[in-house]
């Protein structure tokens, strides 16, 4: 009876060891995947932003990320391995660091945040899908979006915005839901097909005058100014930013790397992260130094380079690239959720729920919940902070991070018990107290005091992009001396 009672509670055949038959990921498919999540809004925004916070200092920026890029290459691997050689997700593994019960509550903490941020992007993605039927209506008959029914506003939201972000709940839960084959095949086309529209408005830059343009990407690659102490706080600063972007996606980066052939594929497709990042910023870079000349703008003045590319399309002249750079965004948007929120989520909700949810069930409740965050994301949401509870939810997942590593590398040596792992057996490994496992839970809330203090505490701010780090060294350290005796 027990036994069949453990099986009912916690095996779930969306979380049980992925068969080596049909572990098929090898470092191409990697290579999409990081490519997937940096090509959103947000990571154009990001690398943007970071060359004009520090004055188009290219190799300042460009080393900066090189750095960040190598720290998510050595953590992702560390956090991957385990998952890869067990083929189990990250909310599985926990279960080994905190206890069965731990593990399922603590990993609540991933779901929450990533259906937060679902609901955000889905609301950015709804936009840029509702520009895109404004411009179909508009084609058909100007003064068609002058009527009193597309005047009508709810909750901050028109009849286009309306119908916009249904559609986008609805699309993104149908593709989500298919599986993992499936979303290989999503993140594939994604990261081929974003790259093939950046370098489409990369070259309709350049080739609107290519003198003028030209000039523009040769002003800003400038060694004159990089070897300078002055710069060493910048590229820490920099180094820092670009590590805390990829975090979320750290910390469950195991949910993918379970599929994932064997150790030597995981190495090389996590080293395509920083070829990644190579060809994405140099191309932001240009993309944003080559629209400024083109549109003749004040080349003194900082302030006025367009960082959303929602905005640089905007201001360029030409219908059809507008329409094709907003198909492509809306296709990054896309897998870029995919990747970071939904399917942690599904695990995390499954993990919760293993007896009664599935990766369709899982991905309904999401959907519900992404679309409630979504729709009162502007008229309510945005107002209150909102983003400050998501970063305090986040100070768990270094220290997260932190107790798993600590848990596999140090204390049980990569070892795992795979029938324990699925066991409510008060005689299990990993059932702990009451399946908890209090000194993984005390190490857990130390590491988030120091990760929580530089969200809450303004005289530690200036850690807010290492925290993270900081919260997993500490919990990982306080884990091994707890649980080593």
């Amino acid at each position: 009876m027990s036994q069949q009672k453990s099986k009912k509670t916690l095996i779930n055949w969306d979380l049980v060891t992925v068969n080596p038959n049909n572990k098929d990921w090898n470092w191409s498919d990697l290579f999409c995947y990081w490519g997937v999540t940096i090509q959103s809004v947000m990571g154009f925004s990001l690398v943007v932003s970071l060359y004009v916070i520090y004055d188009l200092n290219t190799f300042v920026v460009f080393f900066g990320t090189i750095l960040g890029s190598i720290l998510v290459y050595i953590f992702s691997n560390l956090i991957g391995k385990p998952s890869q050689k067990f083929g189990l997700p990250f909310v599985v593994l926990l279960r080994s660091s905190l206890g069965v019960n731990g593990a399922k509550y603590f990993g609540l903490l991933r779901c929450l945040v990533g259906i937060f941020m679902f609901g955000i992007q889905t609301y950015f993605l709804s936009k840029i899908f509702g520009y895109l039927i404004r411009i179909f209506l508009f084609s058909i008959e100007p003064s068609i979006l002058d009527e009193n029914i597309f005047l009508i506003f709810f909750l901050g939201l028109g009849l286009i915005d309306w119908f916009s972000i249904t559609v986008s709940i609805i699309f993104q839960t149908l593709l989500f839901s298919a599986g993992m084959i499936f979303n290989k095949k999503i993140i594939k086309f994604s990261a081929i097909s974003v790259y093939f529209g950046l370098l489409l408005f990369f070259f309709s830059v350049l080739l609107s005058d290519v003198k003028f343009t030209t000039s523009a990407f040769l002003d800003v690659l400038d060694l004159e100014n990089f070897v300078n102490e002055n710069n060493l706080g910048p590229l820490a600063t920099v180094t820092g930013t670009i590590f805390a972007y990829f975090s979320i996606v750290i910390l469950t980066f195991g949910d993918f790397s379970r599929y994932v052939k064997n150790e030597t594929q995981l190495k090389k497709g996590n080293f395509s992260l920083i070829i990644n990042l190579i060809i994405f910023s140099f191309l932001a870079l240009f993309i944003v130094t080559g629209v400024d000349a083109f549109l003749k703008q004040d080349n003194g003045n900082l302030s006025r380079i367009l960082t959303n590319p929602t905005d640089i399309v905007g201001k360029i002249d030409n219908l059809l690239v507008t329409i094709l750079v907003f198909i492509f965004l809306i296709i990054a948007s896309v897998s870029t959720n995919l990747i970071a929120n939904f399917i942690p989520s599904q695990y995390s909700l499954i993990n919760f729920f293993p007896s009664s949810l599935s990766v369709k069930s899982a991905s309904i409740i999401i959907a519900f919940f992404g679309l409630l965050v979504g729709v009162f994301w502007l008229s309510f949401l945005s107002q209150i902070g909102i983003l400050s509870f998501i970063d305090t939810f986040g100070a768990f997942f270094g220290p997260l991070f932190g107790i798993l590593v600590s848990d596999f590398y140090l204390v049980r040596k990569g070892n795992l018990i795979n029938k324990d792992i699925y066991s409510l057996e008060p005689n299990g490994v990993y059932y702990y107290t009451g399946g908890w496992h209090l000194k993984g839970v005390y190490s857990l809330i130390i590491g988030f005091i120091f990760s929580a203090s530089s969200i809450w505490n303004v005289n530690l701010m200036f850690l807010h992009s290492y925290s993270w780090m900081i919260g997993a060294f500490i919990s990982a350290f306080t884990y091994y001396l707890l649980a080593k005796k």
